[in-house]
């Protein structure tokens, strides 16, 4: 698979590029470290695990034109990901993003996933896009709500209440 050079993505201190077989070392550092990866679904993944979820997020991208990118500096330092992705539950495509504790507080994830919901919107057409934060995440729901996803409603998993943010775009670019 090529990929195209309409799903990298490039802000004012980030670039994002659709994960690849070369992101593997990266990708099995963040979702093994708890303090990066705890909070997600399904919680830290082994190695296996990663390296299976890459080959899906890989296929995915040549499926829908839209997944996971890894996120780095423009000097090319690995921070973290930021995602568009199928939620298993049927509740539609979700905004996911995860970052080193040594990458936050500074705008980064924001940043990366002010990125991604512009490009899931005018890129991809995806008219609703979600995203899924726990109660207790504050920084996540703060980076949710200043990119201009609202609140709209929460569920029980696993004895933790989740908030539903969202997104609707009523028109796409033509």
């Amino acid at each position: 698979m090529s990929v195209s050079s309409a799903w990298v993505l490039e802000t004012a201190r980030l670039r994002m590029t659709p994960v690849g077989h070369q992101d593997l070392p990266d990708l099995i550092r963040l979702k093994a470290d708890p303090r990066a990866y705890a909070l997600m679904l399904g919680g830290v993944r082994s190695p296996v695990q990663v390296a299976e979820e890459l080959a899906q997020d890989i296929r995915g991208w040549g499926e829908h034109g839209h997944g996971m990118w890894a996120v780095r500096t423009r000097r090319g330092e690995f921070l973290g990901i930021t995602a568009l992705m199928r939620r298993p539950d049927e509740r539609g495509t979700a905004l996911r993003f995860a970052f080193y504790p040594e990458a936050r507080g500074v705008g980064l994830a924001r940043e990366a996933a002010s990125a991604a919901l512009v490009y899931g919107h005018d890129t991809a057409g995806i008219r609703r896009l979600i995203a899924v934060a726990r109660e207790d995440n504050f920084a996540s729901r703060q980076v949710l709500s200043s990119i201009g996803m609202s609140h709209i409603s929460e569920f029980y998993r696993d004895g933790n209440l989740l908030f539903v943010y969202q997104s609707i775009r009523s028109e796409h670019p033509k």
